[in-house]
């Protein structure tokens, strides 16, 4: 079994799709991951990954997207794929348009939040659920991380509910253990932060879209009411990434709040940092189901998250943590100085949360019910 796993940008290879890869290849199926050339591909290739750089258009350029369509047939048509799984919205409509046109058996996509959302201006909304019902004609599968996406694709015709399957999210539950990974202490040390400190976390790009401006915009108004507060701004912008930075947010957050905003960029030992976090925060604009919420959770902290589509199906609001509405820096303040002001509460949260993820958020679990649909797919010719 030859398949092909393709998004747009090693960064995603990296930190989402190696549990699927792996998971595959102890099928004994060859797997190729196809992506745009980056700097995360060397120490890939050198853990035993097969990778073949393309470069994927990150827009709808037409002139760009064309040249990625007729490089992907190319490419599929020389490898004999029997299996084209996509991911990322642009990368994921250029590839399955390929693989089609290729007559690749089986095309699947998985959605990892669908690109429309209901705070977008009408005819934007229209033209990105138009694009996935496009996308549609040419895809066999479709996975959606979270259920709402999943009864969105049934109920807007992007594609029949026989062929749509939430598969939810999942970490590595070894990796985050409390018990194993210590208190975070150290990580404390090393970034300067007190170790009596309350540590308000985010992990995420440091773009717009994640909500990094309200979480700044909350820090700087609890900055007198609570001295006690510091802020954990984990990640950076890609290099690759078009969304819209915060770069000036950023400078008048470190102005106001000193050493208290701590943004150390991305890092590799994510578990050690939450646990130096008091709580975990990620107010963002629209997700799938995200990951860093579902790490937070394993790693027993509480979660304050915006009432979008995903974050609300993992937080239930006073039991695992709290909801706050979209693009509300002051609902968010509120939501942390609550929790700043309260040890009890956020130890009850945080161990609630746990139970959750170690329930429903294993990615073991995650990774053999795709491989089982998959097979059922093939079973039924696609």
């Amino acid at each position: 079994m030859k398949v092909c796993q393709i998004c747009a940008v090693d960064f995603t290879l990296k930190n989402f799709l190696l549990p699927l890869i792996d998971g595959m290849q102890d099928q004994g199926w060859q797997v190729t991951a196809v992506c745009s050339d980056g700097p995360f591909i060397p120490d890939l290739r050198a853990r035993g990954y097969r990778i073949i750089p393309v470069p994927i258009a990150r827009s709808m350029n037409p002139l760009l997207a064309a040249r990625s369509v007729l490089a992907l047939v190319r490419l599929f048509r020389r490898e004999r794929f029997d299996i084209v799984h996509a991911h990322t919205p642009v990368a994921a409509l250029i590839a399955r348009l390929a693989a089609r046109i290729a007559g690749v058996p089986l095309v699947i996509y998985t959605a990892h939040g669908f690109y429309f959302h209901e705070e977008m201006p009408g005819w934007k909304y229209r033209l990105f659920v138009g694009l996935e019902r496009f996308g549609g004609l040419f895809t066999d599968l479709l996975f959606s991380q979270s259920s709402e996406d999943a009864e969105d694709a049934v109920r807007l015709g992007i594609l029949r509910q026989d062929r749509v399957l939430a598969i939810g999210n999942g970490v590595d539950v070894r990796r985050f253990d409390p018990q194993q990974v210590g208190d975070g202490a150290d990580i404390r040390v090393e970034l300067g932060i007190p170790a009596e400190a309350v540590v308000i976390g985010c992990i995420g790009r440091q773009v717009r879209e994640k909500g990094i401006g309200e979480f700044l915009q909350a820090a700087q108004a609890l900055a007198a009411r609570c001295p006690q507060a510091w802020f954990l701004l984990v990640g950076e912008k890609l290099a690759s990434d078009h969304a819209q930075g915060v770069e000036a947010e950023l400078a008048a957050a470190r102005a106001a709040l000193g050493p208290r905003l701590v943004t150390p960029g991305l890092r590799g030992d994510i578990p050690q940092c939450l646990a130096a976090m008091d709580v975990f925060c990620l107010p963002s604009w629209r997700e799938g189901m995200p990951r860093t919420i579902i790490e937070a959770m394993m790693m027993a902290k509480p979660v304050i998250a915006t009432n979008i589509r995903g974050a609300r199906e993992e937080v239930v609001p006073e039991e695992t943590g709290l909801l706050v509405p979209l693009k509300d820096p002051a609902a968010l303040a509120a939501a942390m100085q609550r929790l700043i002001g309260d040890a009890q509460a956020r130890r009850r949260f945080g161990l609630a949360g746990r139970e959750r993820a170690l329930r429903l958020y294993d990615e073991r679990a995650v990774v053999t019910l795709q491989i089982n649909r998959i097979k059922q797919g093939l079973g039924q010719g696609g």
